[in-house]
């Protein structure tokens, strides 16, 4: 008889895969300093009860936007990148709020690698999975930018010269709320010298019920139904929102997931443009 011990081995490492990244891949990368985890959210609070073991935070309002809500300039995101501890060569990988603003930020700077996590933060938690409360404070990194791909940004200007083009359809992604402009903001209100309601000829695609009960995003012919409205259209694609981040995370849908070319982000988004005299508006 063998009585040799049998020993149970461990589960075959993930395999890396596209810019979705399951649970599993990330925390078996949890201590790989070429991986750097990034949360994306308004405020701190989330993050300072808890974030994933070893993550940055990253404030959009804060860190992503200037005290106009307009996108900070390239000086400031590089000297965010080196303090996040992320190099050229860096695994750099998005949850939280809006993990595709992150994502498509490093993308318009030429990053090489960077990933979504595919569940939700609770998702995250309820799995057990490593987390902490304590800040991450990675050490110092370089990383010099060059300029922008002006193929991935919409500026104001562009949103103009696209009102009644042929060429170019602009995609509000925000609620019927605020297409309609009965609030400025997301969850409510107005902004004082600000108007609401949407840029003329926007088609509203607004972007509900793109992820599972896992806050996973749903199969392509899920999200194909989704967005309907922007994809059988011939030309460029203009995404709008608030501030950027549903915006950018319909432009990482349509472009990543869907396969369409030819799509840009308007960064600054409604809280520019409806605060920017003499821009049309369309509004009750």
């Amino acid at each position: 008889m063998n009585t040799t011990p049998v020993t149970s081995r461990p589960e075959p490492e993930p395999a890396d895969v596209g810019v979705l990244v399951s649970p599993a891949w990330l925390q078996a990368r949890l201590h790989d300093p070429a991986v750097r985890v990034v949360e994306v959210d308004v405020s701190r609070a989330a993050y300072n009860d808890w974030h994933i073991d070893g993550a940055v935070h990253w404030n959009i309002y804060a860190d992503l936007r200037d005290a106009e809500y307009r996108p900070v300039p390239t000086l400031a995101v590089q000297r965010l990148l080196e303090r996040s501890g992320i190099t050229p060569r860096t695994k750099v990988v998005f949850y939280g709020y809006g993990p595709a603003m992150g994502f498509w930020l490093m993308k318009l700077y030429g990053h090489a690698d960077a990933r979504i996590l595919d569940c939700s933060r609770d998702t995250w938690r309820g799995e057990g999975r490593p987390a902490s409360s304590l800040a991450s404070e990675p050490g110092p990194a370089s990383y010099p930018l060059g300029e922008p791909d002006a193929r991935l940004r919409a500026d104001h200007e562009a949103v103009l010269d696209a009102i009644g083009s042929r060429a170019t359809t602009l995609l509000d992604v925000r609620t019927a709320e605020e297409y309609s402009g009965e609030r400025f903001w997301p969850f409510g209100g107005m902004e004082p010298g600000g108007q609401a309601g949407h840029v003329p000829g926007a088609v509203h695609q607004p972007i509900d019920g793109m992820y599972d009960d896992r806050g996973a995003f749903l199969d392509p012919a899920s999200l194909h139904e989704i967005f309907s409205a922007g994809l059988h259209r011939d030309g460029e694609l203009i995404t709008y929102c608030t501030i950027g981040g549903r915006a950018s995370t319909a432009w990482f849908v349509l472009t990543h997931l869907l396969g369409c070319d030819h799509v840009r982000v308007y960064d600054g988004s409604w809280a520019e443009w409806g605060k920017m005299p003499g821009k049309p508006v369309n509004a009750p």
